[in-house]
């Protein structure tokens, strides 16, 4: 009787591990023999707790999981800040407003730059495909930062050729001066786009150490209620160190963009001055062989 016994027990266990990795299979999209390890390694548990995880795993299946994951951090997150204390509100909030400020200049530095390249070659495309020494009112409807300084560059070539005593065909007089009025454009136009620049550069600097701040405070609450509970529990230092952790976090978070984003947009700034000033050689040359 008992080995009969025995004999239906392993039947039952067989036919349980036959259903269970048919669940396997279902839910996680696996082979047999996976599911016959995961089962195998699931034998120490009770019935009753594998039969449940079962029935939640069941629950879950076509649940996003990243979204429960989201949802679930995100959860803690709003209870961590519920908890602080005023400091590390303040703290949040002018972290938050150092942040909103940083990305929107990223955001708007990135269309600039991007408007930036493309009039700058058409406006190239134009200059180069024209010969001689154009009018500028053709090609400063192309919007670039070129166009000003051609204009500049045209205006005073044509203060010089429409002066009296200039003989005829005109001569430039001096080819310096038009250099000079067109290197004076370039330095208005790379002025213009550098707006800005500064507060990145603040906000990479200043933020991680506003977010110490908040690091210190937080510490600091934390063994100020070490001491006021008595006892050396994590129950009393939790609410501070997570404090400290979250004006980290905030802190980093609002320096990483910012100091990339400088460094990526002054580089960009970088090449556009000197793309102007070969464009002045470049125009100034072309002015010499035509008026030369």
């Amino acid at each position: 009787m008992v080995a009969q016994a025995s004999v239906t027990r392993r039947k039952a266990a067989g036919l349980e591990d036959s259903r269970c990795a048919t669940v396997c299979r279902i839910v996680f999209g696996v082979t047999s023999d996976v599911c016959s390890l995961i089962l195998s390694l699931l034998h120490r548990i009770s019935s009753a707790t594998l039969t449940l995880v079962i029935k939640i795993l069941l629950i879950l299946r076509g649940t996003d999981i990243t979204s429960l994951l989201s949802a679930f951090l995100v959860g803690n997150i709003f209870d961590i800040l519920a908890q602080t204390g005023w400091v590390a509100r303040a703290v949040l909030g002018i972290l938050l407003f150092f942040s909103l400020i940083s990305w929107a200049l990223i955001f708007q530095k990135l269309g600039l730059f991007g408007r930036i390249r493309r009039q700058s070659d058409q406006f190239l495309k134009i200059f180069r495909a024209t010969k001689g020494v154009a009018n500028p009112q053709g090609l400063v409807n192309a919007g670039s930062p070129f166009a000003n300084v051609y204009a500049a560059g045209y205006r005073e070539l044509q203060s010089q050729m429409s002066g009296t005593g200039n003989p005829s065909p005109p001569k430039v007089k001096s080819l310096q001066a038009v250099t000079v009025s067109m290197q004076l454009a370039s330095t208005d136009e790379v002025r213009r786009v550098e707006k800005g620049m500064s507060w990145l550069a603040t906000t990479a600097g200043v933020t991680p150490f506003i977010g110490l701040f908040g690091t210190v405070w937080g510490i600091i609450d934390a063994f100020s209620g070490l001491g006021t509970s008595g006892a050396a529990s994590l129950r009393a230092v939790a609410p501070g160190i997570a404090e400290a952790l979250v004006t980290t976090a905030a802190g980093l978070f609002a320096a990483i963009p910012a100091l990339i984003a400088y460094n990526y947009f002054l580089q960009d700034i970088r090449d556009l001055a000197q793309r102007l000033d070969t464009f002045a050689n470049e125009f100034t040359s072309q002015i010499e062989k035509t008026f030369g």
